[in-house]
């Protein structure tokens, strides 16, 4: 265990000291700001509405089911639970971190913003399959740049945004296949 913390400490020093530059120092607190990608949103809401029409019904309750389910258990399972410090609050290393905004809470394990990032984008991935190339890719780095963004501005070491990640597939997945099962059962 000591081996991956020891690990866990580098990456997060190398991505939120050694990659330091003015362009990420402006573009990645934004891309970790639910209100900047609201053009984002609307444009997918559009494209969903064209794609889906009535099953709109299932497929944005089954999306709120994802994020919900995500936020729920990051923050109130997940990090009480492993108590794990954010990196701006460690006490050995929180004076060395560049923080970019603000602490937040206490605990860091796992990263609620990566996973509803994952979990929605694996959502669309799956309800929409085949979902067409440009999308995946726009989801995919939709989540990333989220997921980079906590560790760049020092809020989450890279372990809490790769357990985010993960949870936020998982629950992409099983919200987004049930939509599938009910995009089927109930025609346009």
């Amino acid at each position: 265990m000591e081996t991956v913390l020891h690990w866990d400490y580098r990456l997060f020093f190398f991505i939120n000291r050694t990659l330091s530059n003015p362009l990420f120092d402006w573009f990645l607190p934004l891309a970790r700001d639910k209100y900047f990608w609201i053009p984002l949103y609307a444009g997918l809401l559009v494209y969903l509405f064209f794609r889906f029409r009535r099953q709109l019904l299932i497929v944005l309750p089954a999306l709120a089911l994802t994020i919900t389910l995500t936020d729920q258990l990051t923050a109130s399972v997940i990090k009480p639970w492993f108590g794990r410090l954010r990196p701006c609050r460690h006490p050995d290393i929180g004076e060395s971190v560049r923080l970019l905004v603000d602490c937040g809470p206490a605990f860091s394990f796992v990263s609620a913003h990566a996973a509803n990032a994952f979990g929605a984008a694996v959502f669309f991935i799956v309800v929409l399959h085949p979902a067409p190339n440009w999308l995946v890719v726009l989801a995919v780095l939709w989540a990333v740049s989220i997921a980079l963004a906590q560790v760049y501005v020092g809020v989450h070491f890279p372990a809490d945004v790769l357990g985010g990640a993960l949870l936020g597939w998982l629950a992409g997945q099983c919200t987004g296949r049930m939509a599938r099962w009910a995009l089927k059962r109930f025609p346009k």
